[in-house]
C-alpha cells in the first residue's frame, strides 16, 4: 500500500510507519550528539504521554541522551491489513526498537493512563524490576477523561470563557486564510474541560506511585503547559484550557508539599508554542505560530519538541544545582519565544498576513512541514512511493 496523507479540517487522519520511524530516529541522532551532565542525570523515567510531542522528545532525551531505563504510557492504535496504526503506534515501536537495541531498558505500555488499572500496572511493573522512579513527567493530551472514581467521562473544549473569540487561521495544505469563531463555553464546559487537563489526575499518580513505594528519594516530576503571547490569550490562557493549566499549577505547589517526605519536587514546564495535532485547530494559534517561527528561525532561535525537551533536561533540570523558575514556581523553557523583541516583532507582522503573502510573511512552507512530519509526512530520507505491506510493524 501506498500511503499519502489524508487532511480533512486541518487534521491529518493517518500516519505514514517509515515516516514515524524515521522522525524518532532523527530525534536519537540529534541527542546522542549533544552534550549531557554526567554528574546529574536521571536513572529511572516515567513518561505519561510517550507517544509523540513533547512526552516522547523527554522519552528520547532521557534515554539516549542520559542512559535512564524509562517506563512510557500511552494510548494508540496498532495497524491492520486494512487500517493504518496511530502516529504514537509507529513513535512507539521505533524507540522500542532503537532502545533495544542500545541496550536501555525501556517497557512501553498502551493503555488509558487516565484508568487506576494503568497506574496499578506500572507500579507492579516497577516493583517486579526493583526500579524507583526518580522522574516521573507527565504529558498527556487526551479530550476526554474517564473518572475512575466515579466513572462519568468528562470531556474538554477549547473556548473562550464569558465573551465569543474570533481570529484568523489558515489552512496549511493551501494557505489559505479564514475567520473562525467559537462561542464562549458555559461553566460546565469549564468544569469539564479542567476535570480532563488539570492536574487532578496528575496528583493522582503521584499518590498511586508513592503508595506502591516506587518514588526514588529526591524525585522530579514535571508537567507540561504554555502560556503564549496577548494575541491568543483570549482563546487560549485566559479561556477554558488556562482554566486547566491555572489548576495544573496550582497542583504542583500541593504536590511539592506531598512530596517533601522524598525530598522531592514538582514543577510546570512553560514550553515552546508547538506544532501539534491539537493547535491547528485553535483559531489564530496557526497564524501566531507560522509568523513566530518565521522570525525565530531568522534570528537562529527557533527550536522543534526535541531541542526544547533536551535543552529543558540539560539546562534546567539536570544542571547539578538549583532548578530556575520564575515568581510562580515554574519554569520557563519558552523564554526565546517570549523574548519581547521575539513578540514586538510578531505583532508588527501578524496584522499584515494575506492569502496573497502569507508565504513571504510567514513560515508556511515549515509549518507545512511540521503539520505533515507529526504523522510521519514529508520527512527527509523516506520514500514515500514505496510500498508498505504491513501496517502494524516498522
Amino acid at each position: 500500500m501506498i500511503i499519502k496523507p489524508m487532511v480533512r479540517s486541518n487534521i491529518c487522519l493517518n500516519a505514514h510507519p517509515a515516516g514515524c520511524a524515521k522522525s524518532v530516529q532523527d530525534q536519537i541522532a540529534y541527542v546522542k550528539a549533544q552534550k549531557h551532565s554526567a554528574s546529574s542525570s536521571p536513572k529511572n523515567v516515567l513518561v505519561l504521554g510517550c507517544s509523540g510531542g513533547y512526552g516522547l522528545a523527554s522519552r528520547i532525551v532521557a534515554a539516549f541522551g542520559y542512559g535512564a531505563a524509562t517506563f512510557g504510557v500511552s494510548l494508540e492504535k496498532a495497524g491492520t491489513e486494512t487500517k493504518g496504526g496511530t502516529p504514537g503506534w509507529y513513535n512507539n515501536l521505533a524507540f522500542d526498537q532503537a532502545a533495544a537495541a542500545e541496550g536501555l531498558t525501556a517497557l512501553t505500555f498502551n493503555g488509558d493512563a487516565f484508568s487506576d488499572a494503568v497506574k496499578t500496572e506500572i507500579v507492579e511493573a516497577a516493583r517486579a524490576r526493583g526500579i524507583r522512579f526518580d522522574l516521573v513527567v507527565y504529558s498527556l493530551a487526551s479530550p476526554v477523561r474517564t473518572d475512575p472514581d466515579s466513572g462519568v467521562m468528562y470531556k474538554s473544549v477549547i473556548k473562550p470563557v464569558g465573551a465569543p473569540f474570533s481570529g484568523k487561521t489558515f489552512d496549511p495544505m493551501t494557505g489559505d486564510i479564514k475567520e473562525i469563531s467559537a462561542e464562549p463555553a458555559t461553566e460546565d464546559e469549564i468544569a469539564q474541560t479542567v476535570k480532563v487537563m488539570g492536574g487532578e489526575d496528575w496528583a493522582r499518580w503521584i499518590s498511586h506511585l508513592a503508595d506502591g513505594g516506587v518514588l526514588a528519594d529526591g524525585v522530579i516530576t514535571v508537567a507540561y503547559s504554555y502560556v503564549g503571547p496577548e494575541v491568543s490569550q483570549a482563546i487560549y490562557r485566559r479561556g477554558t484550557i488556562g482554566r486547566a493549566k491555572e489548576h495544573l499549577e496550582k497542583t504542583a505547589a500541593e504536590l511539592n508539599q506531598k512530596m517533601a517526605a522524598y525530598r522531592g519536587s514538582a514543577y510546570v514546564s512553560v514550553n515552546k508554542g508547538l506544532i501539534t495535532r491539537a493547535s491547528a485547530v485553535i483559531p489564530i494559534i496557526p497564524l501566531y505560530l507560522s509568523v513566530l517561527f518565521k522570525v525565530m528561525k531568522r534570528r537562529g532561535t527557533h527550536e522543534g519538541c526535541i531541542e526544547q525537551m533536551n535543552r529543558l533536561f540539560a539546562e534546567r533540570l539536570y544542571t547539578g544545582g538549583a532548578i530556575p523558575v520564575d515568581e510562580e514556581n515554574r519554569i520557563r523553557i519558552d523564554d526565546w519565544e517570549m523574548d519581547p523583541e521575539v513578540q514586538a516583532e510578531v505583532s508588527e507582522i501578524m496584522p499584515k498576513v494575506t492569502a496573497e503573502n502569507i508565504a513571504e510573511l510567514a513560515d508556511l512552507a515549515g509549518y507545512k512541514h511540521d503539520f505533515l512530519a507529526t504523522s510521519g509526512f514529508d520527512i527527509a530520507g523516506v520514500d514515500y512511493e514505496k510500498d508498505v505491506p504491513r501496517l502494524d510493524t516498522l
